[in-house]
């Protein structure tokens, strides 16, 4: 999938001399309330996986000018093209993509034994990229709820992409924050879909245990011109309040929290997914989350509106380091429907019903789920006293 490129964006562009990119200040990308897009995100009706004519955000602009000039500048392990893509036949309507370079060239993950494990600055970490790896720095306006400290969340390109525009949110580098997510690395990301136009531009972060390579606090942001089964799949209420659900439908259930956008309701949803996800960090749980527009919870309909954000949290088995040999391997893109394969044999064998087993194989054992779940519903109690 290819973006248009805005010649008259170029405040996110490098220098032509790669000598002056370690000298050039990281540029700022500035937002406040009225850039935060909560309705009106909708696929295409007929062509949902054509999206060149979409309109573009200032986000999608900066970010889609920037990241094609690295790739054009070679800042990337491999030259990502239109990548071989295939909804599998079945009822889960899962997105098949061959991506061969990313399974062989992407750097091997750290040893982790933990899910709690602290921040190692031996270990590779983003205060050791590559000067011009960096796009720009997300600067929240006074005029935009939540922290009265600003926190820099930098931009960055992933160098090796799972699809077009794929960054890592990482917040405050310098500090050394393992991979525990944080309310504002989570803000940012929810903000960060709410600055995209594109309905397929999603965020996700991966824990360790659940598959993240980098022991450094950091979210993954991409587009994908194909909607994903989390989008509308149904859902039904776990507390009163009905503010956690329990996604149904899908290979592998995750709790799901919504909200229509910014404001106090964002506020709220980020203080109840921080709380579950310290939950599951500090009984050494692993997890992923993914972030997408989608509709409310409840009984949903392929035809269901994206009237706001659908944050998905699956509590699920630790896995420290890469499996080999399997088609692909569960974390936060998996686990939402989004499959990147890594051969071409796989790829071209690849059913439903294998998918399915690989996802199910990562799922809590039935007596731990039930324990997390009424954990989960017990914090959420807490949260309405």
């Amino acid at each position: 999938m290819a973006f248009p490129h805005d010649s008259n964006e170029t405040s996110y562009l490098l220098p032509p001399n790669n000598e002056d990119w370690d000298r050039q200040a990281i540029p700022d990308f500035v937002y406040g309330q009225k850039d935060l897009m909560a309705e009106g995100i909708q696929w295409p009706r007929n062509a949902p996986g054509i999206l060149e004519a979409l309109p573009q955000s200032p986000f999608d602009a900066a970010l889609c000018c920037a990241w094609k000039q690295r790739v054009e500048l070679g800042l990337f392990r491999y030259r990502l093209r239109e990548l071989q893509t295939q909804i599998l036949p079945g009822a889960v309507g899962f997105v098949a993509q061959l991506n061969v370079e990313r399974g062989v060239q992407r750097r091997r993950p750290q040893t982790i034994k933990s899910v709690r494990q602290a921040f190692d600055p031996e270990q590779f970490n983003f205060n050791k990229i590559q000067p011009g790896e960096v796009l720009f720095r997300l600067h929240r306006e006074p005029d935009l709820p939540g922290t009265l400290l600003q926190e820099d969340i930098l931009v960055v390109i992933n160098v090796s992409p799972l699809e077009w525009g794929h960054v890592l949110l990482v917040p405050e580098p310098a500090r050394g924050l393992p991979q525990r997510l944080l309310p504002g690395a989570l803000r940012a990301g929810i903000e960060a879909v709410l600055l995209s136009l594109h309905p397929g531009f999603r965020v996700g972060f991966n824990s360790l245990g659940g598959l993240a390579s980098v022991n450094h606090l950091h979210l993954h942001g991409y587009y994908l011109a194909h909607r994903l089964p989390v989008e509308q799949a149904p859902s039904k209420p776990l507390d009163p309040g009905g503010h956690l659900h329990l996604l149904q439908g899908l290979p592998a259930p995750g709790f799901l929290f919504y909200t229509r956008g910014p404001g106090l309701d964002l506020e709220s949803l980020i203080r109840r997914v921080c709380r579950a996800t310290d939950y599951l960090t500090d009984h050494e749980i692993a997890h992923n989350l993914f972030v997408t527009r989608g509709a409310p919870p409840g009984k949903t309909s392929p035809s269901s509106a994206l009237t706001g954000v659908r944050v998905i949290l699956w509590a699920r088995k630790s896995c420290f380091g890469i499996k080999d040999g399997e088609a692909f391997n569960v974390a936060l893109c998996e686990l939402a429907g989004h499959l990147p394969v890594k051969t071409s044999q796989d790829f071209s064998s690849l059913t439903e019903a294998a998918a399915v087993a690989l996802i199910q194989d990562c799922r809590l054992p039935p007596s731990q789920a039930e324990e997390v779940q009424a954990a989960l519903m017990a914090l959420m109690s807490q949260e309405e006293q």
